[in-house]
C-alpha cells in the first residue's frame, strides 16, 4: 500500500487536471473544425412533434453531447394538448430553440400555451424561456434556487460550446411554484412527483390519461448519465420509486426513446432498469477503487462494461462522472481511516 502522502499527492494532481478540463468546458464538446456548424446552414433545429398518444407529443433532441452541430439540442422536450391549453415540458437550450418550439406547437394545435413546466435546474430545461415570457413558467423551489445560482455560468458555457446558436439567449427564470400532486388540466389529469438524485429536485410528470411518464433527468436511454449535481444513493432510491409505477412508456430528457417494440428487447425498453444498472455499477466500481487507493487517472483506466461503453457521451461524460463523483468516495474512505 502506498504511503498516505503519495496517495494524497497523486489524487491532487489527478483532481487538478480533471477539474481544469471539466471547468474549462474542454470535456463538454469536441473542438476540432469538423464539429463546427457550417456557415451556409441556416440555424434551424428542425424540430418535429412525435405523437406518443393522442395529444401527447415529444420533441426529440440528439443523443449526443453539447455540440455546434446539434446547436446544444440534446434534450427531449414535450407538450400535452389538454383542451384548456397546452402544457409545455421544458423549453430547450436557447432563445432560438424556444422560439422554434413555440412555432412547432402552433403548427400542431390551435390551443394557446397554458404554462411551461421545468423538470429540473439544468440549462436545456429552461434557457428557451424567452419564447414563453407571456405565460406562467413553473418549477419547484429547489429547482428555482438552482437555476438562480447557476444561470450565468450555464449561459456562458453554452455560448462557448455552441456559438451563434445561442445568440440573444438570456436566462429567464420560472415565475410560479410547481408542487407535487395531481391537477386537472382540461380533459387531462396530470400528476407530478418530486424526487431527487439527479439534482436536488427532479420532477416526474405522469399523464394519467395516456400513462406516459416524462421522467426528466432521472432516467437516461442509451446515454451516460450526467452527474454535476448528482447524489447516487438518492437517485437509486428515486429509481426504485419509479420502478413501482404501473406506467411503462417513459420519456427520458436525454437519450433515445426506446419505446415498446417487437424489435427491442426488454433490457432496451426498460429505461428505469437501464439507468439502475449503470448507477449500481458506478457506485460499486468507485467504492472498490477508493478502497484500493486508486487515483482518478487510474479509475479512468479501469475496464467499463461493454454495454456502457456503447452509450452516447461515453468518452466525455464518463470522464465527468469520475471528476464529479469519485472524490466523494475517496474522502469517505479517508474519513474511515482505511488509507
Amino acid at each position: 500500500m502506498r504511503p498516505l502522502w503519495q496517495v494524497c499527492r497523486s489524487r491532487l494532481e489527478a483532481w487538478s487536471a480533471l477539474t481544469c478540463l471539466a471547468l474549462s468546458g474542454l470535456l463538454l464538446s469536441p473542438s476540432d473544425p469538423a464539429h463546427a456548424a457550417p456557415d451556409s446552414v441556416a440555424l434551424d433545429y428542425r424540430l418535429q412533434a412525435r405523437a406518443l398518444a393522442p395529444d401527447v407529443y415529444v420533441v426529440e433532441g440528439a443523443n449526443a453531447d453539447f455540440d455546434r452541430v446539434n446547436g446544444c439540442n440534446i434534450i427531449n422536450t414535450g407538450f400535452i394538448v389538454t383542451g384548456a391549453g397546452v402544457l409545455v415540458i421544458n423549453s430547450g437550450p436557447s432563445r432560438l430553440y424556444g422560439k422554434q418550439l413555440r412555432a412547432l406547437i402552433a403548427r400542431t394545435t390551435a390551443e394557446p400555451i397554458l404554462k411551461v413546466l421545468h423538470l429540473n435546474q439544468h440549462p436545456d430545461y429552461f434557457l428557451g424561456n424567452q419564447a414563453f415570457v407571456d405565460v406562467p413558467r413553473a418549477a419547484t423551489a429547489a429547482t428555482q434556487a438552482g437555476m438562480q445560482s447557476q444561470a450565468a455560468g450555464y449561459t456562458s458555457n453554452l455560448y462557448r460550446l455552441c456559438g451563434e446558436w445561442m445568440k440573444g439567449t438570456e436566462a429567464v427564470l420560472p415565475s410560479v411554484l410547481a408542487q407535487a400532486g395531481t391537477e386537472r388540466l382540461g380533459r387531462r389529469e396530470i400528476e407530478l412527483l418530486e424526487l431527487r438524485g439527479h439534482t436536488d429536485s427532479d420532477l416526474v410528470l405522469i399523464d394519467r390519461s395516456s400513462g406516459i411518464v416524462f421522467a426528466g433527468g432521472l432516467i437516461f436511454s442509451q446515454r451516460i448519465p450526467t452527474t454535476p449535481h448528482a447524489d447516487i444513493k438518492a437517485w437509486q432510491a428515486s429509481l426504485q420509486t419509479l420502478s413501482t409505477l404501473p406506467h411503462k412508456t417513459w420519456v427520458p430528457s436525454h437519450g433515445s426513446l426506446a419505446l415498446a417494440s417487437e424489435q427491442l428487447s426488454r433490457a432496451e425498453t426498460d429505461l428505469v432498469a437501464m439507468t439502475q444498472r449503470y448507477l449500481v455499477w458506478l457506485d460499486q466500481a468507485f467504492q472498490a477503487a477508493a478502497e484500493q487507493g486508486l487515483d482518478m487517472v487510474e479509475v479512468l483506466n479501469l475496464p467499463v462494461p461493454a454495454e456502457f461503453r456503447r452509450w452516447a457521451g461515453f468518452a466525455s461524460e464518463y470522464t465527468r462522472n469520475v471528476a464529479n463523483l469519485y472524490p466523494r468516495y475517496e474522502q469517505a474512505v479517508l474519513r474511515q481511516g482505511k488509507h
